[in-house]
């Protein structure tokens, strides 16, 4: 039987944007327990949230300054600034700060069912922002997946919400709106010069708020806590969005996207043996529950 033409080599490009994108939900997964080994428990604190947010952006900044060097990359032109300005807001500020002041209070697996929803928010500010007409089905999942986070996180906090399940909603909005925002200037520009200049863009703040949020002393900060911060840094920050930027190109948005629901299932895997963390039979219902919700409404219709 004939191979028409074309297939042999759409197939391994396909196959090969498919791992790098698994690459990347992996390289994304790993962000909370770093992050919470990074910053620390309220009775054994490390690194400063504030200062996790602004050095991971300020380290992965100065790597961007030397990439987009190294590829000669075009500077942005008009409108583009203002969307990288709120890429930046999003995924450079909002994100990693109120994720590393939740983590500082509640385990990586708490913040890995709330930000399970990540997708399906990123999928209802793009349909509001580009004002596409969802369906039914679609609102009637986000509603149905913001229930069951809420109802989660009063389980967890004994029938109340605490303050660290508001700093987790925080994130996956401003998430959300940077994912938006960015997924507008891939078109315009090579997705891995995207995440670079907004990090360029935000050096001029995440520099100086980076050198005055660092430690008194670093003497009392462990090396393992050091050793998640470099992660985030470099891997959760900047070569992360390459690999998943590079994955969505080759593999198609449609069919590598879907590999981020199992994200939420690595980050409660993964923060067994990097922290110790007990894996809680609710924990995982309600984990299983949020990634049906997402899947169900990802494949509703969202028209133009």
């Amino acid at each position: 039987m004939r191979t028409p033409r074309g297939t042999c080599s759409v197939l391994p490009s396909a196959n090969k944007g498919l791992m790098i994108g698994a690459l990347g939900v992996l390289i994304f997964a790993m962000t909370l327990p770093m992050t919470r080994l990074a910053v620390g428990p309220l009775e054994a604190p490390q690194l400063p949230p504030a200062f996790v947010t602004a050095g991971r952006a300020a380290g992965a900044g100065l790597l961007s300054v030397v990439y987009l060097w190294a590829v000669g990359a075009a500077r942005p032109r008009g409108a583009q600034w203002g969307l990288l300005g709120v890429s930046a807001l999003g995924t450079v500020l909002g994100f990693p700060l109120g994720l590393a002041l939740a983590l500082r209070q509640v385990p990586s697996m708490h913040a890995a069912v709330i930000t399970g929803l990540l997708p399906l928010t990123t999928a209802a500010i793009a349909a509001l922002a580009l004002r596409q007409r969802a369906s039914l089905g679609f609102w009637v999942c986000a509603v149905l997946g913001c229930a069951l986070v809420l109802a989660f996180a009063a389980h967890e906090g004994g029938g109340a919400l605490v303050a660290a399940d508001g700093w987790l909603l925080m994130a996956m909005l401003c998430a959300s709106g940077g994912y938006v925002a960015g997924a507008r200037l891939s078109a315009q520009m090579p997705a891995e010069q995207v995440i670079s200049w907004v990090l360029v863009m935000s050096l001029p703040l995440t520099l100086p708020a980076a050198w005055w949020s660092a430690p008194d002393t670093f003497a009392s900060v462990q090396a393992a806590s050091w050793g998640a911060f470099a992660y985030v840094t470099v891997f959760s920050m900047w070569l992360g969005f390459f690999a998943w930027y590079r994955g969505l190109a080759l593999g198609g948005a449609l069919r590598v996207s879907q590999v981020q629901l199992i994200q939420p299932f690595l980050s409660l895997l993964l923060a067994v043996p990097v922290l110790g963390e007990a894996l809680k039979p609710a924990t995982l219902g309600f984990s299983v529950a949020v990634i049906a919700v997402v899947f169900v409404g990802k494949r509703m219709p969202v028209g133009r």
